[in-house]
């Protein structure tokens, strides 16, 4: 039996969770509420919340697991990327533990266990499979062939889809996270009320910069023609936004699934929690043919048990690290 505790403190949500030869047995998150008085996490505020939280969820994962600390066998941790003052209190953590235990240390990548979430419950993907991740800070196509066998095929020139979301939020006047509020207003618009530009950038990568310049100007030249513009068509706009950023990712994820000829497609990371994307992925698998795989909500968005199962296939291979690693803010698939 192999019994592994996740620790994930990248940015601003604490997690830990306790997996149990590959099952997923506790997996507990410590929002921080804090940021949504600046509009985005403040790095530091984060680091405090994370010292605080850290103790007391770990605490909880291991008494919902109904295990004892002493019945741990190896400790995984988020590396990065991430926040680097969060990372510390994450990383620091998972030393002391496996330290004062003589436990091993296993790092995990953040990127990666956000595509290995999808070994957590049934249906799992076989390998080779596309993955398009897509996150706050992230937006990339990558080619699974194994566990850690990733090959990174597109990524994001300037912003990232989850950046994207969140700053048409901030142009709508939606408080911090405005994300998931787009995603809550686009079900009751039109997604064909205003057309907005799709970048067209070469081969697989993505470029979100010039939309979020589009649906700034679009705005504020509606505004000039009527004040009350975002309050009588906000549903339009949000459907709108989000139309566009899927067809993006999806039309990028369509020319990947032609180039590689791979048929089992995945979406990880916190906007795969986008009820549009998801709805528009499951049309698009239906139309080509493909084995689409969809995380649960809970697996999406930042979380520990993603970290505990990357870490779990790790443990397999023995796959450890010493005292001396450190955190690193920014990784590569």
């Amino acid at each position: 039996m192999a019994i592994i505790l996740g620790i994930e403190s990248s940015c601003d949500e604490t997690s830990a969770s306790i997996c149990i030869d590959g099952e997923i047995k506790s997996n507990i998150i410590a929002g921080q509420a804090i940021h949504a008085n600046y509009g985005g996490v403040v790095p530091e505020l984060a680091s405090r919340a994370h010292q605080q939280h850290i103790i007391p969820t770990v605490d909880h994962a291991i008494q919902q697991a109904k295990i004892h600390k002493n019945d741990i066998d190896a400790v995984a941790f988020t590396r990065g990327p991430g926040l680097l003052g969060s990372l510390l209190v994450g990383t620091s953590f998972a030393k002391a533990f496996a330290l004062a235990r003589h436990i091993p240390l296993i790092e995990v990548n953040h990127m990666q266990a956000h595509i290995l979430a999808h070994f957590i419950d049934e249906p799992k993907p076989a390998f080779p499979f596309l993955c398009l991740t897509v996150s706050g800070g992230h937006t990339q196509i990558v080619l699974v062939k194994d566990f850690f066998d990733m090959e990174l095929l597109g990524q994001t020139l300037d912003d990232a889809a989850g950046e994207a979301f969140d700053k048409t939020a901030k142009i709508l006047n939606l408080p911090y996270p405005g994300g998931p509020l787009i995603d809550k207003y686009a079900k009751d618009g039109n997604p064909d009320a205003f057309k907005l530009p799709e970048p067209q950038i070469a081969d697989l990568d993505f470029s979100f910069s010039g939309l979020k310049t589009a649906i700034l100007y679009m705005v504020q030249a509606q505004e000039k023609l009527n004040p009350d513009f975002l309050q009588e068509n906000l549903p339009d706009v949000c459907a709108s936004v989000q139309s566009r950023i899927v067809s993006i990712l999806l039309n990028k994820l369509k020319k990947a699934a032609k180039q590689t000829g791979v048929t089992n497609v995945a979406i990880a990371g916190g906007v795969s929690a986008n009820s549009g994307l998801r709805e528009s992925l499951l049309a698009m698998g239906s139309r080509y043919q493909w084995n689409v795989f969809i995380p649960k909500f809970e697996y999406c968005t930042d979380n520990a048990a993603m970290i505990a199962i990357a870490g779990y296939q790790k443990y397999l291979k023995n796959d450890f690290v010493g005292q001396d690693i450190a955190p690193l803010a920014r990784m590569h698939v």
